[in-house]
């Protein structure tokens, strides 16, 4: 004898009852995409005008690889060619990244460190986004919070709100080159503080912290008892006066996680080969259990495709000089442009001029423009108006009440857009200006 399967009534058309499933979205998920890049820049994209003619200018994504200035270097090309080509890399990896891989990136960084990283500092990712993924919900407890920094990049955001991590924040000085706030990092940490982050090269400010002030931010740390996140995805990408100065090297005073990846300087964001790496002379977070958290995250984390990490040692180990220096010097006359640009508009002025990284955070003086509410109503008639895509720096106003920011990607300005620094002249709208 059969059983009778209990099935749900069919669903109504028209006025009938409809059943209540159990099922739903996760608000929390879509709370955290709001605030994430891709979400704010699908809401700007969103408000393009359909039938525009003119292509859109898009100078709010850090992803110049489209264009022939920033083109990867051949041996990096030849690299993964090779990989796939051996048949050597079709299986999978440990969750940590394959052997001579996770050596690669050891001997690549440590070449600006006093010390030597080992492979067993290392921890492989799929991108850096992946190694945020993994840092925040290690650190997560129960009332646990995070210093996070403003102007800031808000994928921290997203994912430290989604891992349940209580967020703080405190102010980069742009009147002083986006230095850290360092009165305000120890006002704000208590018993529950875990962590702070530090994005160096800068994303959005385009700024690069000295070594001193460097430093001051590890002695800071110490003596709050807390480790620090190094985000330098956009490491070595420094033009201006100071150099790129790893946060590792202060690996003896604080515990360090530094993120990195090869998207930015070598200019390949798609193949999402990232790392997350141990600096902890002492062997402090071992000690605490972090470690073994950051391994366990990763057990249960997909890994980076397997023919990248075979190829990763050639392309960190062998590029050439020159790619490095060419794409620096882009960089720098790109930055050049858009600093002398902005400053020429009557309603927008640039603090600090962009020394790393390939952003500028710009203010704006709403007392300029007509009938403009914020920065994000900025944004968004602008796209509509002029097909232009700047991000709005909504989520920074902790910087000063009274001024309100955008930040632009100035690689566009070099290598297709010489001109589009000059758009906002155009939006007679906004500006009332001829």
């Amino acid at each position: 004898m059969h059983k009778s399967v209990r099935r749900p009534p069919a669903m109504e058309n028209g006025g009938g009852s409809r059943r209540r499933w159990g099922f739903r979205r996760n608000e929390e998920v879509l709370s955290a995409s709001s605030i994430s890049v891709r979400g704010i820049l699908g809401s700007l994209m969103k408000n393009l005008d359909p039938v525009d003619p003119r292509p859109v200018i898009p100078l709010g994504h850090g992803d110049p690889s489209p264009f022939p200035s920033f083109r990867t270097t051949a041996q990096a090309e030849t690299a993964v060619s090779d990989a796939v080509y051996s048949a050597n890399f079709n299986g999978y990896a440990h969750a940590s990244g394959l052997l001579p891989a996770r050596q690669a990136v050891a001997e690549y960084l440590s070449k600006d460190l006093p010390y030597k990283l080992s492979e067993e500092d290392v921890y492989l990712t799929v991108g850096c986004s992946q190694a945020i993924e993994v840092i925040l919900p290690v650190l997560a407890r129960p009332n646990a919070n995070i210093l996070l920094p403003r102007p800031g990049f808000p994928y921290y955001e997203a994912r430290a709100a989604h891992s349940n991590l209580q967020l703080r924040y405190f102010d980069l000085l742009p009147d002083h080159d986006w230095e850290v706030d360092l009165v305000s990092v120890e006002a704000l940490a208590d018993e529950n503080t875990v962590a702070i982050v530090i994005i160096n090269p800068g994303n959005p400010c385009g700024n690069v912290f000295k070594y001193q002030h460097l430093k001051k931010i590890a002695e800071t740390a110490r003596k709050l008892g807390i480790l620090v996140v190094a985000d330098e995805v956009y490491g070595h990408l420094a033009f201006g006066d100071n150099p790129f100065v790893p946060m590792g090297v202060f690996g003896s005073i604080v515990p360090v996680i530094t993120l990195g990846s090869i998207s930015k300087r070598w200019i390949v964001p798609g193949w999402k080969l990232g790392w997350l790496v141990v600096n902890d002379t002492n062997g402090i977070l071992k000690e605490e259990g972090v470690i073994d958290g950051i391994a366990g995250l990763l057990d249960i984390s997909c890994d980076p495709a397997t023919f990248i990490q075979g190829a990763i040692s050639d392309i960190l180990l062998n590029t050439k000089p020159e790619f490095f220096s060419k794409i620096l010097n882009v960089l720098r006359e790109a930055s050049n442009i858009c600093y002398e640009r902005t400053n020429e508009i009557r309603c927008i002025t640039c603090p600090s001029k962009p020394e790393g990284s390939m952003f500028a955070m710009v203010k704006l003086n709403l007392d300029l423009l007509e009938d403009i509410v914020d920065d994000f109503d900025f944004c968004l008639k602008l796209a509509k108006e002029e097909s232009v895509i700047i991000f709005p720096g909504i989520y920074d106003k902790a910087i000063k009440p009274c001024t309100i920011y955008i930040w632009m990607v100035f690689i566009y300005h070099y290598s297709v857009h010489p001109g589009s620094c000059d758009i906002a002249r155009e939006c007679h709208s906004m500006t009332g200006d001829t």
